[in-house]
């Protein structure tokens, strides 16, 4: 092997370790919520402050259903059977509300928002 054929190997590593390091790293997983005989399963989350987070809603429920936050700013029809995911934050510290918009006496349920989660 000529001389600089000897010098692509040395240069290969250095090149995959940069690739790897400058990924974006691996987005969290969701939290999970399930929507039964119009309530939520958990009616409660802990979340980091001031992050990005995923929320997946399963409806479990025979009608459709409307997830809906005014405090998080998102609002989404989900139907009988279906699951969706809602993206949510960054969030200041404190707790946020979220309810089913066509049960919203019983289909209720917080986000806390918490520095060092």
């Amino acid at each position: 092997m000529d001389p600089p054929m000897r010098a692509v190997p040395s240069l290969i590593l250095p090149l995959c370790l940069f690739v790897c390091l400058a990924r974006p790293a691996a987005a969290q997983d969701p939290y999970r919520l399930v929507l039964k005989d119009h309530h939520f399963t958990p009616d409660h989350l802990d979340v980091p402050a001031g992050q990005r987070f995923l929320i997946t809603l399963s409806n479990q429920d025979d009608t459709v259903d409307e997830f809906e936050s005014y405090d998080m700013k998102f609002e989404k029809i989900v139907v009988q059977g279906g699951t969706i995911t809602v993206h949510a934050g960054p969030l200041h510290p404190g707790t946020y509300k979220f309810f089913d918009d066509y049960h919203p006496d019983s289909a209720v349920g917080t986000v806390t928002a918490q520095e060092g989660h």
